[in-house]
């Protein structure tokens, strides 16, 4: 479903002469097809739609280190090209859930997972991976998880 609705955006930015939303397009579809190769090669199906977020997720956190860094380096326009691509890419991902969705989804995997202390950390993210790849902010929910499995 994602990979169709990539390439009508595509058609669709080249129809309207939309030159960054096509060579963003462009990029995620790259870097789509390169994962796609690398699975293949190590004899696996193509990106399924978590991973295919996952993806989007990483390029929006990259672009997001960049744009700090050239705006550290006083590239305010290089960092505003890196923001306006994360801002195209977001428009592939699903609806984030906000703190209070998130904690109650931390909650809920820490009981299904038995977790007890910040030991049990990697089986809960795993689990909140595995139903919120996409839709969740892990660097934000890791912070999230390590303060509640250390009694927070």
């Amino acid at each position: 479903m994602l990979r169709e609705r990539l390439t009508a955006e595509m058609k669709e930015a080249m129809k309207a002469g939309d030159k960054a939303k096509l060579a963003t397009v462009r990029l995620i579809q790259a870097a789509l097809k390169d994962r796609d190769i690398e699975a293949r090669g190590l004899g696996k199906e193509p990106l399924a739609e978590d991973d295919i977020l996952g993806l989007l997720q990483k390029m929006i956190k990259q672009r997001n280190e960049s744009a700090a860094v050239y705006e550290q380096g006083g590239r305010p326009e290089l960092a505003a090209s890196e923001r306006a691509e994360v801002a195209i890419i977001e428009t592939f991902l699903p609806r984030q859930m906000d703190e209070a969705e998130t904690r109650a989804a931390i909650q809920a995997a820490i009981a299904e997972t038995g977790a007890a202390g910040p030991k049990d950390m990697g089986k809960v993210i795993g689990a909140l991976k595995g139903q919120y790849a996409g839709r969740m902010d892990f660097a934000k929910a890791s912070g999230l998880v390590k303060g509640m499995l250390a009694g927070g």
